[in-house]
């Protein structure tokens, strides 16, 4: 084993992410892949307006399409002394062009700053993870959409602060999980589209890219071209290389894409983290109203299947609102290239796409395998003997008698129950306060559960016609 592989990072302590499709985007190859990309879209756009000679983007592309030749190791090495991985593979990249056409190599990184290169390729390494994790989170939509119309009215215990409530409905509660994950797409939607290009030169005033171009001439004011600065037409041409979005300035110190992606990231891990710590509370043994479809195993105790994807989501959920922390920390980026701020990104910004894809991976197999158990949702309605409609009779025997009354009622009725280990049906028909007030018939059908659900139909049908109309693009 060599010192590179026993320091890779193969997901020992990540297995929400490991071998996902997601983990493999973010990785070290696809980084590199990413950065020669940028490279050479430059080269590209600038060949497009006339800046380079035909056919140099070719030979370049040539050389990058061979991504393996650049070992992701030694660059990280020899990153040390610069400080990022850019300059290392940009001096790689000349030398390898200049083997097959020196003519080309010379265009290579030309007018480009390091930031402008790793920026860029962070996007592109972004947009492919957020098409992976949109795709991921449609399913999960999906599955979850079925389960919310399968189950509209299949009753069962709303609990609040950790206890019975009111009843409610299950398919209310998938919808809710449906309507947070469509949340979280559009929001990761909305981030990808505006994903920009990053393009600025040393200091972001693109004045390297006038001076190649011929356009720094002495006696033209700033270095601008008569018809035009080039570095402002190179921003649309490179944007359209790299198929990113052209931003209005270069964000060298300027955050926003990052901390938007880092805020979209956080609120889609909570999103899925909500679904998930609800099945690890609906899931436990004692209540049992649903089941993962593959329940995890124990080292110690043969009986388990515990409820692992839901485990691994709600430890994405408590991570990635930290992660989001460090990248908002960036914005606080000083002079024209920041000292620190912007490499604090790299890994962070890593780390959040490759736990929120890992979180959206599990959760479209945990909806898509979720089994409910309507039985036990029944049996636990009625574990309190009707108390859990206590607010329905308060309401109904009000008309009756009186607020006070009905309340003092219920309330007494309710401590008898318990005492008398009785339900509460029954306790209400031995109250003579009752009497000739309510029957015990009415009685018996005002403490069915099943019939105090509200609107609980009307909000979920209301919540799927939301459907995937806005399904990310594949």
């Amino acid at each position: 084993m060599t010192s590179a592989d026993a320091a890779a990072d193969v997901g020992l302590l990540a297995p929400v992410r490991a071998g996902t499709a997601v983990e493999d985007a973010t990785g070290d190859a696809a980084y590199v892949r990413a950065l020669l990309a940028a490279e050479t879209a430059l080269v590209r756009a600038q060949e497009s307006l006339g800046h380079a000679p035909p056919g140099t983007a070719e030979a370049v592309a040539s050389v990058t399409a061979d991504a393996a030749r650049f070992d992701p190791r030694s660059l990280a090495l020899r990153a040390r002394s610069g400080g990022n991985p850019v300059i290392p593979l940009a001096a790689d990249l000349t030398d390898a062009v200049a083997e097959r056409s020196p003519g080309a190599a010379v265009h290579v990184h030309r007018g480009a700053t390091s930031q402008d290169i790793l920026d860029t390729a962070a996007m592109l390494v972004a947009s492919e993870a957020l098409r992976l994790i949109l795709a991921d989170l449609d399913r999960a939509a999906a599955a979850l959409a079925t389960i919310a119309a399968e189950h509209r009215d299949t009753p069962m215990a709303g609990r609040t602060l950790t206890q019975h409530a009111v009843p409610t409905a299950f398919g209310l509660k998938a919808a809710g999980w449906h309507s947070l994950i469509l949340d979280a797409r559009d929001r990761l939607a909305t981030v990808r589209g505006a994903l920009p290009v990053q393009l600025g030169g040393a200091a972001g005033t693109l004045a390297a890219f006038s001076a190649f171009a011929g356009h720094g001439e002495a006696g033209v004011p700033g270095g601008a071209a008569r018809d035009g600065d080039p570095g402002m037409a190179l921003i649309e041409a490179y944007a359209h290389a790299t198929g990113l979005a052209a931003p209005p300035l270069p964000w060298h110190t300027l955050r926003t894409p990052v901390a938007d992606l880092g805020g979209a990231l956080a609120f889609t891990a909570g999103a899925l983290g909500k679904l998930a710590a609800d099945v690890l509370v609906l899931s436990r043994t004692e209540i049992g109203e649903v089941s993962e479809s593959a329940g995890g195993g124990s080292s110690a105790m043969p009986h388990k299947a515990n409820p692992a994807r839901a485990v691994l989501i709600a430890a994405a959920a408590r991570q990635v609102p930290a992660l989001a922390g460090i990248l908002y920390g960036a914005l606080a980026a000083e002079d024209e290239r920041p000292p620190g701020a912007w490499h604090a990104e790299w890994q962070t910004l890593r780390e959040a796409l490759r736990t929120v894809g890992g979180a959206a991976d599990a959760a479209a197999a945990l909806a898509g395998g979720l089994r409910v158990h309507p039985g036990r949702m029944r049996e636990n309605l009625g574990a309190t003997g009707g108390l859990i409609v206590s607010e329905r009779l308060v309401a109904v025997l009000a008309a009756r008698t009186g607020r006070a009354e009905a309340r003092t009622a219920v309330t007494e009725g309710a401590a008898r129950a318990a005492r008398e280990g009785i339900h509460l049906h029954e306790a209400l028909a031995q109250d003579p306060a009752l009497a000739g007030v309510v029957t015990p018939d009415e009685l018996r059908n005002l403490t069915d559960p099943s019939g105090y659900t509200g609107a609980a139909g009307l909000l979920t049908d209301r919540a799927l016609r939301r459907g995937n109309e806005g399904a990310a693009p594949r």
